[in-house]
């Protein structure tokens, strides 16, 4: 069973998760590099989500061992300490394909 602290982490991550999908639905990749304010929305869902995996206990993250936890929080690192070098690529791909591990 899940503690209280997991389980609002993990609502917080599919919250972010899913408010980075909304933000990018119907927009393109192209819009990313001209938008400065999706730019921000997306990297800021991001970083709420590689943070919340951060701080789930190992049990939480045992429950399912498909999901890349590691490159989570490696993602979330970048993206806050190396905010000058962010790979807008990357950032895409993480909302548009990524954050559907969530919902499947």
């Amino acid at each position: 069973m899940l503690s209280r602290d997991d389980c609002i982490r993990l609502r917080h991550m599919i919250d972010a998760a899913r408010e980075a999908m909304d933000f990018a639905s119907g927009r393109t990749r192209a819009e990313l590099d001209s938008d400065a304010m999706l730019s921000r929305a997306l990297v800021s869902c991001l970083a709420v989500v590689g943070e919340a995996a951060a701080h789930l206990s190992p049990e939480a993250r045992a429950c399912d061992a498909s999901v890349p936890w590691h490159q989570i929080v490696g993602m979330r690192n970048r993206l806050v300490h190396a905010y000058f070098d962010i790979d807008q690529d990357e950032v895409w791909l993480a909302v548009t394909e990524d954050a559907t591990l969530f919902y499947e």
